[in-house]
């Protein structure tokens, strides 16, 4: 038995454990006023610090790949992604009262039946499975790319497709936008009024 595991009791935590715990809060926190606050930019904003706390989990647990991953893809690609649909579609900036639809309790329920579902299934999945800890690293960059490219090719590419739609999707929802407008000023041009 080495020093260091003589001064640690088996419940006694670490400070990586109190690190992860506290970043955990702030993520859940994070979390909880990206859905709950009105204002679409501020909630983007706040979604940036959530999943930035998520890569800080990851680094903690000694995921270094997936962290960084986390980090290009969600906080550089999908948040900025978000940000561009919500200025090409030219969304309201501050508070909007059509953010509240008024089914906040049925919203919870579901929130919570997923939750408790999520947990059960990644329970049951890794309640008999074992890390082998003579083989690489779970998060390192070999075992990740195996993993990737042989068992979750094909939602790794409905993701590359899903997002490639969100995009054209905003693209088309802001030519419209743009066209209209650009029609309803040649019509009060034509009518002899100035457009508002």
């Amino acid at each position: 038995m080495t020093l260091a595991a003589q001064s640690h009791g088996f419940l006694s935590p670490t400070g990586v454990e109190i690190a992860f715990v506290l970043v955990g809060i702030a993520t859940l926190s994070a979390a909880l006023v990206t859905v709950t606050t009105k204002q679409l930019v501020h909630a983007a904003l706040w979604l940036v610090v959530a999943l930035g706390g998520l890569a800080v989990e990851y680094l903690l647990l000694t995921a270094e790949f997936i962290a960084w991953v986390q980090v290009l893809i969600y906080v550089g690609s999908v948040v900025v992604l978000l940000l561009f649909g919500l200025m090409l579609t030219r969304a309201p900036i501050g508070r909007s009262p059509d953010a509240d639809s008024g089914n906040r309790w049925a919203a919870l329920v579901v929130a919570v039946a997923a939750a408790a579902t999520l947990v059960w299934v990644v329970v049951d999945a890794f309640r008999a499975t074992w890390i082998n800890l003579d083989g690489a690293a779970q998060g390192s960059t070999k075992v990740t790319g195996e993993i990737l490219f042989s068992h979750w090719v094909l939602p790794f590419e409905a993701l590359s497709v899903l997002l490639l739609a969100a995009l054209v999707g905003a693209i088309v929802l802001s030519r419209r936008s743009s066209s209209s407008s650009s029609s309803s000023t040649t019509t009060s041009a034509a009518n002899g009024r100035a457009p508002r």
